[in-house]
């Protein structure tokens, strides 16, 4: 069976019940079965200790549902006399339902043992506690563990409800279906050790504060190499543009990186996020935060973080270990979105909102708490939980419903859409993630920035896709050239379960797709930070995954709103109206694409030449709008580098599910963005 074939039949199997394609919420609230349609495809593992405690959050049906959703899309027509007019607190209780439902679904769930933590302000939703043996007593299910890709998670086998009466004002359930929610941040390593690059110490600064060990200008001009010694066979000749480091870390300062978002002519305009407030949505926080936060401002001169313009909550309050963040790693992602952020939007305030868990359900509570008591308008999460195939119904439901509410209020939600390109799936649709394939999510997707050598002062900007040929091993000539692995790219496709909403009609495929636009994201042209350990700090240079691109595009969003004078609101359907080129477009061919890698080998059966397409063979899915590079690893070791090779995803004129629209650029996309 072909592979889309066999997607769409998953999700028919799930029994997922489409509205139209012009609803905005457009997964059905009934299926008939609420179990992840892609369980099959992972490793069960057995039923769960039932006495495992979990909150979950329970959200209720509104009182009409479908009025709600023509009512949030109104806030987006343009045509409409409501477009903008966010909603507030009172407007939304408005859709929310009867007092004496909300009292049966409470009283349901503690009459099995549950506990009630919480109930929103809103009344849409409960949060409750308890074990998981209470909580498959109460939605009459069974619940197993499961491992895929190295992943561990649990979900219902059995089609969960709660019992009685109280069923029928569910509309979904968060905590059931359980995916610990991982930081997309990512490293360059080098590809001989497997081993991320040192980190520097402070001390090791210059006279200008930064380490002398970084630069820019990645890539170097065309070289041959001549690789063995006839008569000894076999031998090789490579030539290409290089990616030749000679010990420096291809990164972007801050200053750099202003610069190549074109935010000098932004900030000249006056424009710095002034008065607008950059959520953070992050697991756990880190006490050293702030600190290594100014230690990186400090010497790009930029305005350091104090009491009036930084803050950090705990919604959940705070974990009993403070150092929870830094055992589990989200300390380099908090680090990485804090001081990217600030960076590109260095007038706006940095609120962080730290979890006390890393359960979706804890990261879906944050988003609620912020929309809740309007803490500000624009929200970066660099996470991911699972693909839409694992995901199931219940819990795709839950994530929009917590989302349309904020889209409602003017906040746009802005998710990474992961760091594996199509996760090893290979199909015409991809691999969207969860939560950012959500109809009322603005998917962020990635992209490289690489120096052009052959236009002094321009970059180029191709899709984030590092795959790697082995040309060189050892010394040797590897006969043929062995093709390794995509290390990252930035992730995207078509989901199985959600139609496109009807902003995104003009796009191909029948569901939603990701991204929606990108930033730089590869870590191989990526980002520094500054971050503690031990009690010592570092520059932590090779910084990125759609981690980076995020917070980027976050506080793009703040400098444009800060122009619009107010809340533009959810960013994906204002970026699907806007005119072709009112964002930088990463477009299937470059300059850069003519001096590309080729090459030859002449062993015992003679010559055999290698194209630059050729030698991608078997990783590069068709995908023809590349740049490549010759990699000196070590004077033995040489890669053929391809950026913008993201699996299956491919680069296209236009939309495209590699990378969006395309990426933010200055003062023309502000303004764009902006305009009546």
């Amino acid at each position: 069976m072909p592979l889309q074939r066999l997607w769409r039949g998953l999700a028919i199997s799930a029994a997922i019940l489409f509205f139209s394609l012009g609803v905005s919420s457009a997964f059905a609230q009934e299926a008939v079965t609420n179990v992840p349609s892609g369980l099959h495809l992972a490793k069960d593992l057995g039923a769960v200790d039932p006495s495992v405690e979990a909150n979950i959050t329970v959200r209720l049906k509104l009182n009409d549902k479908a009025a709600f959703d023509k009512a949030v899309d109104a806030l987006y027509d343009k045509s409409s006399p409501s477009y903008h007019k966010w909603m507030t607190n009172e407007d939304l209780k408005k859709f929310a339902p009867a007092q004496s439902q909300r009292d049966v679904v409470r009283k349901e769930l503690e009459n099995h043992g549950l506990t009630i933590v919480s109930v929103d302000p809103l009344g849409f939703s409960i949060r409750a506690h308890g074990t998981l043996g209470n909580i498959s007593s109460a939605f009459n299910t069974e619940i197993h563990q499961f491992e895929n890709n190295g992943n561990i998670f649990r979900a219902n086998v059995v089609n969960a409800r709660l019992n009685g009466e109280a069923g029928d004002y569910v509309s979904s359930v968060a905590g059931i279906e359980s995916h610990q929610v991982r930081p997309l941040v990512q490293r360059a390593i080098n590809p001989r050790t497997k081993q991320p690059f040192a980190p520097v110490p402070l001390t090791h600064a210059t006279a200008n504060d930064f380490p002398p060990e970084s630069t820019t200008q990645c890539l170097t001009p065309t070289a041959t190499y001549d690789f063995g010694t006839p008569p000894a066979l076999p031998t090789a000749v490579y030539s290409g543009t290089g990616y030749d480091l000679s010990g420096l870390f291809c990164v972007y300062l801050p200053a750099q990186l202003q610069t190549a978002y074109g935010l000098n002519a932004v900030y000249e305009a006056g424009l710095t996020g002034a008065g607008q407030t950059i959520v953070l949505v992050e697991g756990f926080g880190y006490p050293t935060i702030e600190k290594d936060a100014n230690a990186l401002f400090k010497v790009a001169g930029l305005p350091l973080l104090n009491k009036n313009n930084f803050s950090i909550i705990y919604p959940e309050g705070k974990p009993a270990d403070p150092d929870a963040g830094i055992l589990t790693g989200w300390n380099i992602e908090i680090a990485l979105d804090v001081q990217s952020a600030h960076t590109i939007a260095p007038g706006a305030n940095i609120l962080v909102v730290a979890t006390n868990g890393q359960d979706n359900e804890d990261f879906q509570t944050s988003i609620d708490y912020v929309a809740d008591n309007n803490l500000g308008y624009t929200i970066s999460n660099s996470y991911e939980e699972d693909t839409d195939l694992f995901a199931g119904p219940s819990e795709q439901i839950s994530w929009d419903d917590a989302l349309e509410i904020a889209t409602a209020k003017g906040i746009s939600v802005n998710f990474s859409t992961g760091d594996g390109g199509d996760n090893g799936l290979g199909t015409p649709l991809g691999a969207p993630g969860v939560p950012s394939v959500a109809p009322h999510a603005t998917a962020i997707g990635g992209t490289s920035i690489l120096n052009d050598v052959y236009h002094p002062g321009s970059v180029i900007t191709t899709s984030w896709g590092d795959t790697w040929t082995y040309l060189i091993a050892g010394g040797s000539v590897l006969d043929p050239p062995e093709p390794l692995f995509l290390y990252g790219g930035g992730g995207g496709g078509e989901s199985v379960y959600w139609p496109k909403p009807a902003w995104q009609a003009a796009l191909p495929g029948k569901g939603r797709q990701t991204p929606d636009v990108s930033a730089l994201a590869d870590p191989y042209t990526g980002f520094v930070i500054v971050f503690t350990s031990e009690g010592e700090q570092f520059y932590l240079y090779g910084i990125g995954g759609t981690s980076l691109a995020s917070p980027i595009f976050t506080a793009f969003w703040a400098l444009a709103q800060e122009q619009a004078g107010g809340p533009l609101g959810q960013a994906g359907p204002l970026l699907a109206g806007l005119p072709y080129g009112a964002i930088q477009d990463v477009l299937p061919t470059t300059d850069s694409s003519k001096q590309n890698v080729v090459g030859s080998i002449t062993d015992s059966g003679g010559t055999t030449s290698y194209s630059a397409d050729a030698l991608f063979t078997g990783i590069r899915y068709g995908n023809t709008a590349f740049t490549s590079t010759i990699w000196e690893l070590d004077p033995y070791d040489f890669i053929d580098f391809g950026f913008g090779i993201d699996s299956s995803l491919t680069v296209k004129k236009g939309w495209d599910n590699a990378t969006g629209f395309g990426t933010p650029n200055g003062l023309q996309f502000i303004y764009a963005v902006t305009a009546p």
